[in-house]
């Protein structure tokens, strides 16, 4: 298991675009990931459970991965938010 914390810091926080852009990314990877938010675990590829975390702007969040890639896995989401979600 990797696990990694982050801040959210782009305008909208990790909603709609963003949100799909960061579970496209999850679902690259075959090690199971997690969103974690305040005692609040979520499967980071899921939509739907990505959006009841209400991450919004300065929100920290854990990314968690448990698998074959985990390592890699966390290090690219966080990559992500870190670039606020720019291609």
């Amino acid at each position: 298991m990797f696990m990694k914390e982050t801040v959210v810091n782009n305008q909208v926080g990790l909603h709609a675009r963003p949100a799909t852009f960061f579970i496209q990314k999850a679902n690259e990877f075959k090690s199971s990931v997690w969103v974690e938010k305040d005692e609040r675990r979520v499967n980071a590829k899921s939509l739907l459970g990505v959006l009841s975390l209400g991450i919004v702007k300065g929100t920290t969040i854990n990314l968690i991965a448990d698998g074959p890639d985990e390592e890699a896995a966390v290090n690219a989401l966080v990559e992500l938010i870190n670039s606020d979600f720019s291609e």
